[in-house]
């Protein structure tokens, strides 16, 4: 499971496709819906919003804009009540590591858009999140470069 703390406008279709999916699939483990991923540790950072459940709501609204932008049809009628103005936290850290994996695969997949964000330093985090200080969460799974 990715749900990534970056836009969702610096993903590629495949990409933006893919975190849909994965944010629905948080939604239901959160709504107790599934009996899968229920100990995902991305779902931690949810869980520690006051409102999990609305939490992940407003991180689905803002890829569900970013798909409308593009001109996917995304259902909105899965996407829960939300509205919140508590942000969740995201560590600079965590977000220039999520910035190097995603041009890794932007480089393969999607070299247009690569070219095209390549000389961003660091890139907006997800309207969900507010950037803190910090280094890589300790829940990341790092994938080292060969």
């Amino acid at each position: 499971m990715r749900l990534w703390s970056l836009h969702p406008k610096y993903l590629d279709a495949r990409g933006l496709v893919a975190l849909w999916r994965e944010a629905l699939l948080a939604q239901a483990v959160l709504r107790a819906e599934t009996r899968g991923y229920r100990a995902h540790p991305q779902l931690d950072r949810f869980r520690a919003h006051s409102r999990p459940r609305v939490a992940v709501n407003e991180y689905l609204r803002a890829v569900y804009a970013e798909a409308t932008r593009r001109g996917y049809r995304f259902d909105s009628g899965k996407i829960g009540r939300s509205r919140t103005r508590e942000r969740l936290a995201v560590t600079r850290g965590q977000l220039e590591y999520e910035w190097e994996h995603l041009m890794r695969k932007l480089k393969k997949r999607a070299p247009r858009l690569h070219a095209q964000w390549r000389a961003i330093a660091l890139p907006d985090a997800h309207p969900s999140f507010r950037v803190v200080g910090g280094g890589v969460a300790t829940w990341e799974r790092r994938i080292e470069r060969v």
